[in-house]
């Protein structure tokens, strides 16, 4: 088995990217297996494989043939997605690689990356379950758990060698253009291009979220692949829970355009108190090794600058 291969499953969406180009500068043989192939494939190789689709034989052929020392699970987006659609990306994709592992003799480094959002579900004596509060569960928070629990089964089973890390809201350089925060640097480009003023219409802004850097968690990722021993969940952020309205607003003031946002009323403005995601960061610290490097300012200018580069219009 080469410990320095490593097979990034969802390679080529928002963390994947990021996930794949830093392992490739730590000089790691990367191998990205997803539906789409990505324009570029620099420094890294492709094979395209609809993993939530594909049969579990040619998925671990696959992998028997990689023979990898780490999986990365990048799958689980959910920009777009609704149903089966989700369930496929959050639960099915999982399912199919574990399956996969289960079928060839491999028990590499498994990588899973989950959400703080999964803590809404839990049982209150799970640790970090005091990390989310929230009066509302989705579907997304739903089949983000439903995959974990899986996980950590195969790990139970010794099928893997799994670390999961369960992820507070992610931002910077790549974020989905249908993101809360992508949504604003869309239309702030627009009216940037324009010369004129933005109007933004958003749902109340009244949540508060811990926000990391797409970078530092990559960074965690890394980590995860190195350290060994790792059992328990890990949350990943910045230990800060924001007002969400404070984010907007300094991604304007970064801009540097002119804009006006209109929020609608929330569904339930009661509720929007509670409404809240905090990490503790001790795990990470203290398993991994690992703790955010960068503020929120600098992923938000990151963010902004490259959403100036991706604009086809500039």
């Amino acid at each position: 088995m080469s410990d320095g291969r490593v097979v990034v499953v969802g390679g080529t969406g928002f963390l994947g990217r990021q996930v794949v180009k830093d392992l490739v500068a730590a000089g790691r043989d990367v191998l990205v297996l997803a539906r789409r192939a990505p324009a570029a494939t620099a420094g890294f190789r492709f094979r395209a494989v609809d993993v939530s689709g594909a049969g579990a034989a040619e998925l671990a052929a696959v992998l028997a043939t990689e023979r990898p020392g780490t999986v990365v699970n990048a799958t689980g987006g959910k920009w777009g997605l609704s149903g089966r659609g989700l369930q496929a990306s959050c639960v099915g994709a999982t399912e199919a690689i574990l399956t996969a592992l289960a079928a060839t003799s491999l028990a590499p480094r498994f990588v899973h990356l989950g959400s703080v959002l999964e803590y809404g579900l839990v049982a209150p004596d799970t640790p970090g379950a005091t990390q989310r509060s929230s009066r509302s569960v989705s579907e997304y928070d739903r089949f983000k758990l439903t995959a974990t629990e899986a996980v950590l089964a195969a790990a139970a089973a010794g099928t893997v060698d799994a670390v999961v890390l369960r992820l507070a809201n992610v931002t910077g350089p790549g974020v989905p253009p249908a993101s809360l925060l992508g949504l604003v640097a869309g239309a702030l480009v627009t009216a940037a291009e324009r010369g004129g003023h933005a109007t933004i219409e958003l749902t109340a802004l009244d949540s508060r979220r811990d926000y990391v850097d797409v970078r530092d968690v990559s960074e965690a990722i890394q980590a995860a692949i190195r350290v060994p021993g790792v059992t328990s969940p890990i949350p990943i952020g910045r230990g800060e829970s924001v007002p969400v309205r404070t984010l907007v607003t300094t991604l304007i003031e970064i801009s540097g355009v002119p804009a006006t946002v209109c929020e609608l009323p929330a569904p339930d403005p009661a509720g929007a108190a509670e409404d809240w995601t905090l990490a503790d960061l001790r795990p990470a610290r203290d398993q991994l090794g690992w703790a955010p490097r960068r503020t929120l300012p600098e992923a938000l200018r990151a963010l902004w600058h490259d959403a100036l580069e991706r604009d086809p219009g500039r």
